[in-house]
């Protein structure tokens, strides 16, 4: 018996490989506990547009929002697969399902574990402490700067019209303009900042006092947009007394996020704002190899590994897959927090302890750790490591 269906999108390049290993996980939990899923493989993306001149197959994103319990999706991108209006191949499928699903907030978690180097300068170091950097970034994933592109991606998913940002003129500017409308809301805003604190009352604490704190990262010194996001971060907060807020303009934190990560426990930001700080927050944690994020929204979320496809690495079996196996931890929490399941929760802390003790160990790293352990040989070690716990748990 399935316990839930859930639909895994492989994508294109190394997003395949990683895949294979987020379906261990699942096995393993299969195996050694009394749940089940239902694993729905769907090809997509630019080289299967490339042979089928489909992004996806027909009613995909239908089964997405109306069959599937939770979605994974390796990575999206194909070298020279462009749609005729010069988007990406495979848009429709990671973008349309963040706006056409109504993904609002995309989560990721910054966390860096005992044993993870950090490559500078060519040579893998330790730079910034384990137990100093474990914080949550919330990044708004359906207005702001991305908004045109995410709404024409969700019409080509759902076969609507695809929209076309109306036409307007900057004084000053001649010639050739291109521009991407940057449209901020109030309800946006508030539902991301809702969720960054909700998050912030399950949390521990910042790493430094153990104080429960949500930062918002703006521009609201210039930008009117930024400013709506910060007055309604501000009305938001009231309602969590218990909570301290935090302020700073995206340029300095920057610098902050880097010289004093320990200071941040749960950060939420605009789209783009959040898409350049979370992948300077991956450095932190060691690389795009061990950033899993969920795509998260009030009925439906999709989670992956953030690193994209890497074409120049396909087929090699050598990227990290931990991204990809703590995207499933992400699942699990989220789909016990939504059916109340705390077997599932448990699974997750599970997940989080295994892929801890495989770092800690540090003798089967990938190379962007430092090591030359293949991709399968590390999801096999996680695996057998989880198999291992659950079964004297349950």
């Amino acid at each position: 018996m399935s316990d839930h269906r859930i639909a895994i999108l492989p994508g294109d390049g190394t997003g395949r490989e990683v895949a294979i290993e987020a379906m261990r996980i699942l096995d393993a939990i299969e195996a050694n506990t009394n749940y089940g899923f239902e694993k729905v493989v769907i090809p997509c993306g630019g080289e299967n547009y490339l042979k089928t001149g489909e992004e996806w197959a027909e009613g995909s994103f239908e089964f997405c929002r109306d069959e599937a319990d939770a979605i994974f999706l390796g990575a999206i991108g194909h070298p020279g697969a462009r749609l005729p209006n010069g988007d990406l191949a495979g848009g429709s499928v990671i973008l349309g399902m963040r706006a056409g699903l109504d993904l609002y907030a995309n989560v990721r978690p910054i966390k860096l574990y005992e044993g993870v180097p950090h490559k500078v300068h060519g040579k893998f170091t330790q730079i910034w402490e384990p137990g100093m950097v474990d914080m949550t970034i919330l990044r708004e994933n359906t207005e702001g700067l991305y908004h045109s592109l995410l709404r024409r991606s969700a019409d080509r998913a759902m076969g609507r019209e695809e929209y076309i940002p109306p036409e307007m003129e900057f004084p000053g500017l001649e010639g050739e303009v291109a521009y991407d409308p940057r449209p901020i809301s109030a309800a946006g805003t508030e539902r991301l900042v809702k969720m960054g604190f909700d998050i912030a009352m399950t949390r521990n604490g910042a790493p430094i006092d153990g104080v429960s704190r949500v930062s918002c990262i703006d521009k609201s010194n210039v930008t009117r947009g930024c400013q709506l996001f910060r007055r309604v971060f501000d009305k938001v907060s009231s309602s969590y007394p218990t909570i301290e807020k935090d302020y700073g303009y995206i340029d300095a934190f920057m610098q902050w996020l880097t010289r004093s990560p320990e200071h941040y426990d749960v950060v939420v930001s605009s789209n783009m704002f959040g898409d350049i700080s979370t992948d300077l927050g991956a450095v932190l944690q060691g690389g795009m190899g061990m950033a899993a994020s969920g795509n998260i929204g009030d009925k439906h979320a999709f989670f992956e590994p953030v690193h994209g496809s890497a074409p120049k690495h396909a087929g090699q079996n050598k990227v990290n897959p931990i991204a990809s196996i703590n995207s499933i931890q992400m699942m699990m929490d989220w789909l016990g927090r939504k059916n109340n399941d705390n077997g599932l929760i448990s699974i997750s802390e599970t997940i989080d302890s295994c892929v801890a003790d495989h770092l800690r160990d540090g003798k089967n790293l990938t190379y962007d750790l430092g090591g030359n352990a293949t991709c399968s040989a590390v999801g096999e070690s996680i695996a057998n490591l989880l198999s291992t716990k659950l079964s004297e748990n349950h």
